[in-house]
C-alpha cells in the first residue's frame, strides 16, 4: 500500500464518522441542568486521563504511542483542572464516579486476542472522542458569547484531534483492509447505543 493511498483512507475515515446525530433533546436537557453536566463532563476528563495511561502501560514496546498517551493523559487532566474551576465558580463540589453508560456499552464490543483487542481499543477510543466533538460543540454553540462558551470552542477542537490521533496510531500498527472492516463496524454499533441511551444532562 502505497503511503498516498494510506493517507487517503485515513482522510476519508475523519469526515463525518458519526452515523447517528446527537438530538437536539439532548441540548436542551444539558442547558437545563449545566451544573449536572458540568459535573459528569470533570469526571469523562478524569476517566479518560486515566485511559491514557492505561494505554500507555498495556503497550510500552510502542514507544510512538507511549509518548502520545503521555501527551494525552496530561492534556485530559488539564482538561479535568479547567472544569473543576467552572464547577467551584459556581459553588459546587466533585461526586463521586458514576459508569458511564455508553461507554460500559460500547466496551462489550471490545474482542478477545492480542492484536483485535488493541485494535478495538483504539478505534473506540476514537470514536468516543468523535462523539464527544460532536457534543462539545453542540454544548458551545448553544452556550452565550462568553468565557464558558469559548472553553467549550476548545474543548471540541480537542476532542476532534484526539479523534484523529486514536485512528492515525491504529494505521501506524495495524492492517489497513482489516482497520476499515472494524472501523465500520463500529461506527454502526456506536450508532445503535447512542440511539437507544436515554437522554440525560451528562456527555454521554
Amino acid at each position: 500500500m502505497t503511503a498516498l493511498y494510506k493517507h487517503t483512507i485515513i482522510d476519508r475515515m475523519l469526515e463525518s464518522p458519526l452515523r447517528f446525530a446527537t438530538l437536539p433533546a439532548w441540548t436542551t436537557a444539558v442547558m437545563g441542568d449545566f451544573d449536572r453536566f458540568l459535573l459528569d463532563h470533570a469526571t469523562a476528563e478524569k476517566k479518560a486521563s486515566g485511559m491514557a495511561i492505561s494505554m500507555l502501560s498495556h503497550y510500552p514496546d510502542r514507544t510512538d504511542l507511549v509518548t502520545a498517551m503521555a501527551d494525552l493523559a496530561i492534556e485530559e487532566l488539564t482538561h479535568y483542572r479547567e472544569v473543576l474551576k467552572w464547577i467551584h465558580q459556581r459553588g459546587l463540589i466533585t461526586t463521586p464516579d458514576q459508569k458511564d453508560p455508553y461507554v460500559g456499552a460500547f466496551r462489550q464490543s471490545l474482542r478477545q486476542g492480542s492484536e483485535v483487542y488493541f485494535l478495538d481499543r483504539l478505534l473506540t477510543a476514537s470514536i468516543i472522542e468523535a462523539r464527544g466533538a460532536e457534543r462539545f460543540a453542540l454544548v458551545a454553540n448553544a452556550l452565550e458569547p462568553g468565557p464558558l462558551k469559548k472553553f467549550y470552542q476548545s474543548i471540541a477542537r480537542s476532542e476532534a484531534r484526539h479523534f484523529e490521533l486514536f485512528l492515525e496510531l491504529a494505521h501506524k500498527y495495524l492492517d489497513h483492509d482489516m482497520i476499515e472492516q472494524r472501523w465500520d463496524e463500529l461506527l454502526d454499533i456506536e450508532a445503535d447505543i447512542v440511539a437507544t441511551l436515554p437522554i440525560r444532562a451528562a456527555l454521554h
